[in-house]
């Protein structure tokens, strides 16, 4: 390819100790997975598994065509009728993956002339939503409630909207989200939550943080989350009234143009919410692991399902969870500009489903692959 300059941003990518590629899971594998988002274990589930196939047999391996052509099937819409319900709001519309769900619902809520508030922390799905929409952005620190309301009153915006995660995904830290509501609410603006990491993890039976603060279906709200995390399959879903979901399907660009999400993946997600709802403590228990995880590891305990051990130089980083990996556990290894400068990090994910003697198998790896690169 003739683009001298790719080269020269290899050499500094490499330079920098951030340079990536795929780790390529094999068939088989026995080492112990802390590196993905599969909080509760679902994605091989047996009855997740049957799902899938059953979607399979119905509808075959795909959607056609995007969902306003002929990409969307029954099971679509049972899906999202049912995960509507269970997490307490009146309509649901899913998208082929969380981003596509974040950039939609955001781009189509406003517009230039229109002014959005969001934290630091926000996942860079909502940051590049905030950029498409060519609105204003006023970008405050990560939690900063007063400087949410500065940011609010002050505008010269008819239209405004606050952007946040409910549990911040590096380090899985709860956003005060009651905080954040109440100041939208306060000053005429929407609040728009992604609970991707909160959903199977956090709130009454896993329904989520808006849940845990009695926010489920409040005016005013809008919640994004996906399927691909603690459901174990694939999507996005946006949340909200029946007036939003129809301005979704009106205006919601990655909705309108994508193809939609794959039946499987409906089948998958669908079947891993019925066992969700069948065992409702499954979040307790996650929660219970993180905390032994997290102790064990001399971390922090988070308020959801990460543990985030910072290292600090990223070529350290990516040499602990090789070494961690050497001994038959893959932990996640986050770098800029996942996470600011200097804070590179391991990331633990735990599963609902592992056992103790699992996690503290996993503790004493990482402990020794730490003080082996000297960041113990």
């Amino acid at each position: 390819m003739s683009a001298p300059w790719l080269a020269d941003i290899a050499e500094r990518t490499l330079d920098a100790g951030l340079h990536r590629a795929p780790v390529a899971r094999q068939p088989g594998a026995t080492e112990i997975n802390l590196a993905s988002n599969d909080y509760l274990g679902l994605s091989t589930h047996p009855e997740v598994i049957a799902g899938a196939h059953a979607a399979l047999d119905t509808w075959g391996t795909g959607s056609t065509a995007s969902r306003l052509v002929a990409g969307t099937t029954a099971a679509h819409i049972d899906f999202e009728n049912d995960v509507a319900e269970f997490l307490g709001f009146e309509a649901a519309l899913a998208f082929s993956s969380g981003y596509m769900a974040n950039i939609g619902a955001i781009t189509a809520l406003v517009g230039r002339g229109d002014l959005i508030v969001s934290d630091t922390g926000a996942h860079a799905s909502l940051i590049d939503g905030c950029r498409l929409s060519r609105a204003r952005v006023a970008v405050v620190p990560r939690g900063d409630v007063e400087a949410v309301r500065r940011q609010l009153a002050e505008r010269t915006e008819e239209r405004a909207l606050v952007v946040t995660d409910s549990i911040y995904s590096i380090d899985g830290m709860v956003a005060p989200l009651r905080d954040f509501y109440d100041a939208a609410v306060d000053h005429g603006a929407i609040l728009l939550a992604d609970e991707a990491h909160a959903l199977g993890v956090r709130g009454p039976g896993g329904r989520g943080v808006a849940a845990e603060h009695g926010l489920s279906g409040a005016p005013g709200l809008v919640i994004t989350t996906v399927a691909s995390k603690s459901l174990g399959a694939q999507g996005g879903l946006v949340l909200g009234s029946h007036l939003l979901r129809d301005h979704l399907i009106d205006h919601a660009r990655t909705f309108i143009f994508d193809t939609g999400l794959n039946p499987a993946a409906v089948g998958a997600a669908h079947a891993a919410l019925r066992v969700l709802r069948a065992d409702p403590a499954m979040p307790d228990r996650l929660r219970a692991g993180v905390r032994r995880l997290a102790q064990a590891c001399g971390g922090e305990v988070p308020d959801a399902a990460v543990v985030s051990l910072i290292v600090g130089d990223p070529n350290r980083a990516v040499r602990a969870a090789a070494l961690c990996r050497e001994q038959g556990v893959f932990v996640g290894c986050f770098r800029p500009p996942s996470v600011p400068e200097g804070t590179s990090r391991l990331r633990l994910t735990v599963r609902a489903d592992l056992s103790d003697a699992d996690l503290d198998f996993v503790a004493g790896v990482v402990r020794g692959a730490l003080r082996d690169v000297g960041a113990a």
